[in-house]
């Protein structure tokens, strides 16, 4: 047996997510009150390689979590926008670097206990560099650094955004 919803209230919504509260039957019968997260969006992840070895990765202030985050380029595929689209222009924005390839790393949920967010993270390679134009919401500082000091941070703590972390420990298994 799988999940069965019994109903569904919107509890919040906006431009980029509905907050759900369902009631619901697990697989095994019980009747629960449950809430999840829709994210509109999909989490598009960029992790850029120069023939060299080295990548970039961005830092901001998140809000959410109250702390300074270092992170691969990533944004919000919008609906009907192609993921590879999506990891294209985020690079751009972000960085300023363009890539020439673009290839598909991985497929990911980000938290799926609470949400449906669904991630994909790509590989840039053969970059030309340029301008970032960031979003107004966005201070970010850029770094180049090799690919190996960035797998270093995840293994130390200072890389902890999930699509992130996921995207880079991939790199490292091959």
């Amino acid at each position: 047996m799988s999940w069965k919803t019994l109903t569904s209230k919107t509890i919040y919504d906006n431009a980029w997510m509905t907050v759900f509260e369902d009631n619901v039957v697990d697989p095994s019968g019980g009747e629960h009150l449950y809430g999840h997260v829709h994210f509109k969006n999909k989490a598009v992840a960029i992790v850029p390689l120069d023939d060299k070895g080295n990548t970039w990765i961005v830092g901001q202030s998140r809000f959410t979590i109250g702390e300074y985050s270092w992170e691969v380029p990533m944004g919000g595929s919008q609906p009907g926008e192609k993921p590879i689209d999506t990891a294209r222009r985020e690079l751009k924005e972000e960085t300023g670097l363009t890539a020439s390839t673009l290839t598909p790393l991985m497929r990911l949920h980000t938290s799926n206990s609470i949400t449906d967010e669904e991630g994909f993270a790509f590989v840039a390679r053969d970059l030309e560099a340029g301008e970032p134009s960031f979003d107004e919401m966005e201070d970010l500082t850029i770094r180049k650094l090799p690919l190996a000091e960035a797998i270093n941070m995840v293994k130390r703590g200072e890389i902890t955004d999930a699509i992130s972390v996921a995207a880079l420990l991939r790199l490292s298994v091959g």
